[in-house]
């Protein structure tokens, strides 16, 4: 199979989308931090213009009268939804890859250290940079081990090493991702604690202003407005940490089902056709 125009190969840095920004983009389905920092930062301060600029409201209160916690909420779920929706595109940049037959489909065809070029040769002519992609990196660190060894029974332990060290890579990923999953509730906690302080503390006041119910007044409004705080701050955290929580989920998933297929398209295409080899 060749390619001899070059607009038809599938290319990594002219597809990638962290490329298109002018950043460096991840291996694989890794993502740019600082990019998404970036994004992240530019639709916070939008989304706080908006609501300065709309009419007040409870909405708006919960997000501006808060104290600092829902500021930092606000950044870091942005943060999160900004890798997530890098890393679906990655994913369906990968899943390009598995429609890219390099192996010839002629039955008698068998993969051996005397043909491994021709497969080669016919994947470069179809992808560009293909250690960037899981399935090719896969196949050419594995075919490149074949024609140099020889060794026809060790491909399957290659393969398998390959996918191993793409699992690993898939977890590492999500590292940052989840350590703002757990950040983003205790901020909320953060948020609770200085509510019912302010609320504490105010109502010390209270008791201290005696009969007089002007005073009275007064101080019962900064006692409702520290538990505001309190409650509010806990309700963005969690509705925000479920909604993140269950994208990163189904992310999680989808990668898992990518590098399923990536084994199973090895298993049909690379090892079937070793065991038609008669050495």
């Amino acid at each position: 199979m060749r390619y001899p125009n070059q607009d038809k190969r599938l290319s990594w840095s002219k597809s990638d989308i962290e490329q298109k920004f002018g950043f460096h983009g991840g291996r694989f389905t890794a993502v740019n931090t600082s990019l998404c920092a970036v994004l992240a930062l530019a639709t916070t301060v939008a989304f706080y213009v908006a609501l300065y600029v709309a009419p007040g409201g409870w909405f708006t209160d919960m997000f501006t009268k808060r104290g600092m916690t829902p500021y930092c909420m606000v950044f870091l779920a942005g943060w999160s939804l900004f890798i997530l929706f890098i890393k679906a595109s990655k994913v369906r940049l990968q899943r390009k890859a598995l429609k890219i037959l390099i192996v010839p489909r002629e039955h008698d065809f068998v993969l051996s250290p005397n043909t491994v070029d021709q497969v080669l040769r016919n994947m470069n002519d179809a992808v560009e940079q293909p250690k960037f992609f899981f399935l090719f990196n896969r196949i050419q660190g594995t075919l490149s081990n074949l024609k140099n060894i020889g060794m026809i029974s060790d491909v399957g332990d290659i393969l398998r090493s390959y996918n191993d060290q793409d699992v690993e890579s898939v977890e590492t990923s999500y590292s940052l991702l989840n350590g703002f999953l757990w950040s983003i509730p205790v901020l909320g906690f953060i948020g609770t604690v200085e509510g019912l302080s302010q609320a504490i503390g105010s109502f010390g006041s209270v008791l201290a202003e005696g009969g007089d119910m002007s005073a009275l007044t007064t101080s019962l409004q900064a006692v409702t407005g520290g538990l505001a705080t309190a409650f509010e701050t806990t309700l963005i955290a969690l509705v925000l940490a479920l909604i993140l929580q269950l994208l990163a989920t189904a992310m999680k998933k989808s990668e898992e089902e990518l590098l399923i297929a990536c084994s199973e398209y090895c298993s049909s295409s690379i090892v079937s056709k070793l065991r038609t080899e008669k050495l």
